[in-house]
């Protein structure tokens, strides 16, 4: 049986403000905006090269759920990736290598928060 995980709903107090940080800012490609009626509203963002996409909107979640924490974004490049969001003008931690894995940490304006997370080396699948 297979499973994917591909769609992570994001508690948001306003859609166009965190429609706009998330393509304009930290690059993802806006999939749909759409309307489908009752006041509900659905905007679905994917990070570039991702199958999971993220999904914001009216009337998709509680509003008063807590925020969404450790996210995490792999890239092949930590440092490449950190200035190109800091040239985007994403407020992001400094780079924290944790052994071979490095970190690096931002948060959309309503405090769900990401990781960035660049793997050296992956262990190899253990036999079937």
């Amino acid at each position: 049986m297979d499973m994917r995980l591909e769609l992570v709903p994001l508690p948001v107090t306003d859609v166009d403000r965190s429609k706009a940080f998330y393509v304009d800012r930290v690059g993802f490609v806006l999939d749909h905006d759409i309307e489908p009626g009752n006041g509900m509203r659905i905007v679905q963002l994917t990070p570039s090269g991702s199958a999971c996409s993220v999904v914001v909107g009216v009337g998709i979640s509680d509003p008063d759920a807590g925020r969404v924490n450790g996210l995490h974004l792999v890239v092949d490049d930590i440092a490449s990736a950190r200035e190109e969001l800091r040239s985007r003008e994403v407020d992001i931690s400094d780079v924290q290598d944790m052994g071979g894995v490095k970190y690096a940490y931002f948060s959309d304006p309503d405090g769900n928060s990401w990781a960035l997370q660049e793997i050296s080396s992956r262990s190899p699948e253990p036999p079937a």
